[in-house]
């Protein structure tokens, strides 16, 4: 089944725990996608913080084009996911090698990825070049609510992931503090 859009105010829920995400990008439509576990939310608005810098391929094109989808893999990605993180996109189509599906995003050229669980269209803000922060907006927010899998992973810095397990609810403690659409 196709990823559903959803409000972008909900952005945030996919990334707040922190999982390892695939960023994807386009330059002049040559696709290309890197792993990456250092970022985080900035706050309840769709901003989001992102680590890398001029050694990847990925954050070149971003510079360059000022656009890049994070999309959000489940566990039984996992093991692409590091492959993916292992090799440069200057040395081989990481799409065609990993049987990734990219599909069309609506206001950016770098593709959605149809096998992870969301997707959340960004623009380039800010660059931050001493701490190598790139800052995203997201103008758009997918979501498949037909993937059966739903846990993502973390990375624990050593080679090693956690992967998501039950869920505890609070959110009627939190729930005059949500902002709406949440």
């Amino acid at each position: 089944m196709p990823l559903q859009e959803i409000d972008r105010r909900r952005g945030f829920t996919f990334l707040e725990s922190g999982p390892v995400v695939l960023v994807s990008t386009s330059d002049r439509g040559r696709y290309n996608v890197m792993t990456i576990s250092w970022h985080m939310v900035m706050d309840f608005t769709p901003h989001i913080a992102m680590a890398t810098g001029p050694w990847n391929h990925s954050f070149r094109t971003m510079m360059k084009t000022k656009q890049c989808v994070i999309n959000v893999p489940t566990v039984e990605l996992l093991e692409t996911v590091v492959r993916i993180g292992i090799v440069s996109g200057t040395e081989v189509d990481k799409f065609a090698r990993f049987h990734l599906t990219a599909l069309p995003a609506r206001d950016v050229q770098a593709p959605l990825i149809a096998e992870c669980l969301a997707a959340l269209e960004c623009t380039v803000i800010d660059y931050v070049e001493k701490h190598g922060l790139v800052i995203l907006e997201a103008t758009r927010v997918w979501y498949n609510p037909w993937k059966k899998e739903k846990r993502v992973c973390h990375a624990i810095g050593n080679g090693r992931f956690s992967v998501d397990g039950a869920t505890i609810d609070y959110r009627s403690l939190m729930e005059e503090k949500l902002p709406d659409g949440v």
